[in-house]
């Protein structure tokens, strides 16, 4: 099991009590805005986590999969589509790895879902890359996709030198070092975790050797989305575009 999964697992029941899982209506609002999807649209939600975004959509009338790592979390997932009177499939696998038969008009990997969440024995350029080959593998010709990251930006100006001489935040894979802590009845628990932040034009070569197309970047901080520029302090960076017909 991975670090990010015992995490997921224990904080599943407590995850939607975050500030930042608020605006679920408004950016699936925004998603349908942005993409028009028609009726009959069959949508991809990478690292679903408690499935926010994949039940509001399936409300909505669409055919959604939710993939996450977390059995934790798709429990929480099964449970809210039960409540909400919906059908959303919903499959455990990495998201590095998933493949299905199925094509999908449209991908989402929101709030770090998946996308530059690193294990311990993840490379921090090839598990962004693998992320952006299952969305590319996953869309029919044309399909279009919608990803929320960290923001390295933030990072670098967030620390100096002590965070860097202690481990905490590496500039040459931009990634930052975590501790996260869960409760459960048996106590407190906690797992060391690396989460890796992205500057715009990476994301645009990342794409590109994908396969992918760029048609989009915009500040992507959790609910504050919009057709936007990017903030330098702002956590998340959106990134919209498609696989090439």
């Amino acid at each position: 099991m991975s670090e990010w999964e015992a995490f997921f697992d224990g904080h599943a029941p407590r995850y939607m009590d975050e500030p930042f899982v608020t605006a679920t209506v408004a950016e699936v609002d925004f998603i349908e805005e942005l993409f028009a999807p028609p009726a009959t649209a069959r949508i991809l939600d990478l690292g679903c986590g408690t499935g926010r975004h994949a039940v509001e959509l399936a409300r909505r009338g669409y055919a959604v999969t939710g993939v996450d790592l977390s059995a934790g979390m798709l429990a929480q997932a099964a449970a809210a589509a039960e409540a909400a009177a919906v059908d959303v499939r919903l499959i455990k696998a990495d998201a590095t790895a998933f493949r299905s038969p199925e094509r999908f008009d449209l991908a989402i990997c929101l709030c770090e879902g998946a996308f530059g969440l690193l294990g311990s024995g993840d490379e921090s350029l090839e598990q962004p890359l693998a992320v952006l080959e299952t969305i590319r593998e996953a869309l029919a010709p044309g399909g279009s996709f919608l990803v929320t990251v960290l923001s390295a930006l933030r990072m670098v100006r967030l620390h100096g030198p002590q965070e860097v001489a202690s481990g905490r935040f590496d500039p040459m894979t931009m990634c930052e070092r975590n501790e996260m802590v869960w409760r459960d009845d048996a106590g407190e628990h906690s797992v060391e975790v690396r989460e890796r932040g992205f500057v715009p034009p990476e994301l645009r070569l990342l794409c590109r050797c994908a396969g992918l197309e760029v048609t989009h970047l915009w500040g992507g901080t959790a609910g504050e989305w919009g057709r936007r520029p990017l903030d330098l302090d702002e956590y998340e960076i959106m990134l919209v575009g498609r696989r090439p017909e």
